[in-house]
C-alpha cells in the first residue's frame, strides 16, 4: 500500500513538472514563431509534444484518479506562467516606441541619439492642436532603458510600444552608458 502511495505521490509530480516544462516550452515556442525564428520552433516543438506525451501517459494510467486531471490542469496553469516569465526575461526582438509630446522637443531626440538609438522625429495634428512625434527602434531588452529617458526629459509624454516582426537597414543602438553619455552632452552643451 505504501508502495503504491509513493508511485501514485511520484506520478503526480511528474505530472506536474512534465506540464511546466511543456507549456513554458511551448509558449516560448509560440513567441518564436511570431518573431520569425523558423529553425528553434520546430526544435522547441520537439521536445515539447515528447515531454506532453509522457506527461498525458502518466494520466492515462489513473485515468479515474480526480487528482491526476487536477495536477495536470495546475502544471498547465504554472507553465504558462513560467512559460512568460522566461521570454521577459531574454526579452526576444525588437520593439517600435513612439512618443507623443505637445512640449517642444529639443533635448530628448538629442539624448536618444546620443545614448545610440536612432530618432525620428515628425510634426503632427492632434485633438489640441500641435504635436511632435519621436519614432526609435529598439531592442526589447532596452526598451525601459529608452522610457526611463523619455520620462526624465518629457514626463508628459504619451507613449505607445508596439513589436516589430523585422526590419531592413536603418539605424540601431549600440552599448552606452546612460549616465556617463548624459554627462558627455551636457558638457557638450556648455
Amino acid at each position: 500500500m505504501i508502495d503504491t502511495l509513493d508511485s501514485s505521490l511520484l506520478g503526480l509530480i511528474f505530472i506536474f513538472f512534465a506540464r511546466i516544462a511543456d507549456v513554458s516550452i511551448g509558449t516560448m515556442r509560440i513567441i518564436l514563431i511570431s518573431r520569425g525564428y523558423r529553425y528553434l520552433a520546430p526544435l522547441l516543438g520537439f521536445f515539447e509534444v515528447i515531454i506532453w506525451l509522457a506527461a498525458i501517459g502518466e494520466v492515462m494510467k489513473g485515468i479515474g484518479s480526480t487528482a491526476s486531471f487536477v495536477v495536470y490542469g495546475a502544471g498547465f496553469a504554472t507553465g504558462n506562467y513560467v512559460g512568460m516569465m522566461i521570454e521577459s526575461k531574454i526579452a526576444i526582438g525588437i520593439q517600435a516606441v513612439r512618443i507623443i509630446t505637445t512640449e517642444k522637443i529639443v533635448m530628448l531626440p538629442l539624448v536618444l541619439r546620443q545614448e545610440g538609438y536612432g530618432a525620428t522625429t515628425i510634426k503632427g495634428w492632434g485633438a489640441r492642436g500641435e504635436v511632435n512625434i519621436i519614432f526609435t527602434i529598439v531592442p526589447r531588452k532596452k526598451v525601459e532603458q529608452v522610457m526611463e529617458i523619455v520620462r526624465m526629459f518629457e514626463p508628459g509624454a504619451f507613449i505607445t510600444v508596439e513589436d516589430v516582426k523585422s526590419t531592413s537597414h536603418g539605424y540601431f543602438a549600440r552599448k552606452r552608458n546612460f549616465s556617463k553619455s548624459l554627462a558627455g552632452l551636457m558638457t557638450k552643451k556648455k
